[in-house]
C-alpha cells in the first residue's frame, strides 16, 4: 500500500472536524428517549437503531477497512449498518424490532469503531487519498445529522427530550413579489483542484440562462392553505399519472409537516405543535410542489436558474454565497443547526441575494425541475462508487440551498442534493418561476 506523510496541521484539522461532526450526531441521539431507538418514524426508512450503528460503520468501512486495509473486528455489523435504503414507490421495510441488535451491542461496536479509526488517524503515515476520505466521512456524518432531524421530526413528541428553545427570528414575511432575472451565465459545479467536493459536483461548467421571473421567497404554509382549500389534493388534472397514483396509494391530503384537520390545521414542530404557522415555508414532496405549480400557473426552476437567482448579480458576476463572499454566519440565514424548525420567510435580510431573493440558503432546501444527473466530466469516487451514480436513474430530482439542519460546510455553491419525488419528509421547500 502506498503511503505518504499527511501534513501535521492538515491531519489535526481533519481530526478536529471529525470530532465536531461526531458531537453533532451524538447530540441528536441524546434527544431521544431510550425506547425510541427501535421506532420507525418514516415507513420508507430503517428503524432508528440502524442510524446509531451506520454513522460509525461508514467510517470504519471507509477508513479502517478500505483505506488502511485493516481486518474487521465485527464483520456482521460492518455489513448490517453499511447502507441505508431509498425505496421508490414500494418495497417498504417491515422487519420486526426483534431482528435488530441490542442498543448496548450497537454502542459497544460504535465505541470500538471510533477507537480504531482514531488510532489510525493519529499515526504518521497515510494513504494518499486519506484527506479526501476524511472529508467524505465528515460530510457524510453531517448529512446524517440532518437525516436524523427529519426522521425525529416525525416521532411523537413524548419520545423526545427538548433541548433549549430555538432563538427567535424577528420580522414579518414580505408581500408576495416576483423578481425579474435578466439573461446571464451561471457557473455550476466545482473545478477540479479547487477544493473538496463530492463526485457529482464535478466538473465546473457555465450555462447560459434565459431571462425569467421568480418568486422573492419560498411558498409559505399560508399560500399552501389556499391550494388545500381549493381541493388541490383531489384535482386530478394537477398531477402527473405517476404522482396521482402515488397520492391515491397513500391517501395524501396535506403536507407531512401538518397536523390537525381542515379548519384547525397545526404545524408539526420538532418538540411541540402550534397553530398552523402561515409565514413559514411549506415542506412538501416534489410531486406536491409540481401540483401546486400547475395550480398557481408557475413552474419549478431548473438547477441552472437556481444558481442564477441565488449566486448571480445584476453586473453579470457571481458570488460564493447569495450575500457575497463572506462565509456563512448566524445573521445570514436559518442553517448550520441553529434551530430545529423553520423561521418566517424573509427573516434574514442580511442573507438576501444580489437580485433580492430571501432564504436561498437555509430554511428549507429548494426543489428544482432538473432530473438528478451527472455533469460532463463526472467520475465516480473509487472508494464510494455508488454515492451519486446509483441515483442517476431518472427517478430523482436535484435540490439546492439547504435547511435549518444543514451544516455550514455544505452551503458551498457547488453542493448538490437530490431526492425521489414521492417523499415528503425532508426539509424541502420551493419557490416558483412565473410566466
Amino acid at each position: 500500500m502506498t503511503v505518504t506523510r499527511l501534513d501535521v496541521d492538515d491531519r489535526a484539522t481533519l481530526v478536529r472536524r471529525l470530532a465536531d461532526a461526531r458531537r453533532r450526531t451524538d447530540a441528536m441521539f441524546d434527544v431521544l428517549q431510550p425506547d425510541a431507538l427501535y421506532e420507525r418514524p418514516i415507513p420508507e426508512r430503517h428503524r432508528l437503531i440502524f442510524y446509531l450503528g451506520h454513522v460509525e460503520a461508514f467510517d470504519t468501512n471507509l477508513i479502517a477497512r478500505r483505506t488502511f486495509q485493516r481486518a474487521a473486528f465485527h464483520e456482521r455489523f460492518d455489513r448490517l449498518f453499511a447502507f441505508g435504503i431509498d425505496p421508490v414507490d414500494g418495497g417498504l421495510p417491515n422487519e420486526p424490532k426483534s431482528e435488530w441488535p441490542s442498543d448496548q451491542d450497537v454502542r459497544d461496536y460504535d465505541r470500538r469503531s471510533r477507537d480504531e479509526v482514531d488510532a489510525l488517524l493519529a499515526g504518521g503515515d497515510a494513504p494518499p487519498e486519506l484527506a479526501t476520505v476524511c472529508e467524505v466521512a465528515i460530510e457524510h456524518r453531517l448529512m446524517h445529522a440532518e437525516t436524523l432531524a427529519y426522521l425525529f421530526h416525525q416521532l411523537p413528541h413524548a419520545l423526545k427530550r427538548a433541548p433549549a428553545a430555538d432563538p427567535p427570528a424577528a420580522g414579518a414575511p414580505p408581500a408576495r413579489a416576483a423578481i425579474d432575472i435578466p439573461a446571464g451565465r451561471a457557473t455550476l459545479g466545482l473545478a477540479r483542484g479547487a477544493g473538496f467536493g463530492w463526485d457529482n459536483e464535478f466538473d465546473a461548467h457555465a450555462v447560459d440562462v434565459p431571462a425569467f421571473r421568480v418568486d422573492a421567497h419560498k411558498v409559505t404554509n399560508g399560500e399552501w392553505l389556499g391550494f388545500v382549500n381549493a381541493g388541490g389534493y383531489r384535482e386530478r388534472r394537477l398531477w402527473s399519472d405517476a404522482d396521482w397514483t402515488w397520492r391515491e396509494s397513500v391517501a395524501l391530503e396535506h403536507p407531512a409537516f401538518w397536523g390537525g384537520r381542515a379548519g384547525a390545521w397545526t404545524s408539526h414542530g420538532m418538540f411541540a405543535d402550534a397553530p398552523l404557522q402561515l409565514d413559514r415555508p411549506v415542506f412538501v414532496s416534489h410531486a406536491e410542489a409540481s401540483a401546486y405549480a400547475r395550480w398557481s400557473g408557475g413552474r419549478l426552476p431548473t438547477e441552472a436558474e437556481f444558481h442564477r437567482y441565488a449566486y448571480g448579480a445584476p453586473d453579470g458576476g457571481e458570488r460564493a454565497y447569495p450575500w457575497g463572499d463572506a462565509p456563512p454566519s448566524p445573521e445570514r440565514g436559518n442553517f448550520d443547526f441553529a434551530r430545529w424548525d423553520p423561521t418566517p420567510v424573509g427573516a434574514f435580510p442580511a442573507g438576501r441575494s444580489a437580485f433580492g431573493l430571501d432564504d436561498t440558503l437555509g430554511n428549507g432546501w429548494e426543489w428544482t425541475a432538473s432530473v438528478w444527473a451527472p455533469f460532463a466530466g463526472f467520475e465516480r469516487f473509487p472508494f464510494y462508487p455508488g454515492y451519486s451514480a446509483d441515483f442517476f436513474d431518472g427517478k430523482h430530482f436535484a435540490m439546492k440551498g439547504g435547511s435549518m439542519r444543514t451544516a455550514a460546510c455544505m452551503l458551498r455553491r457547488s453542493f448538490r442534493n437530490w431526492f425521489q419525488p414521492h417523499y415528503g419528509y425532508v426539509y424541502a421547500a420551493f419557490r416558483l418561476v412565473r410566466p
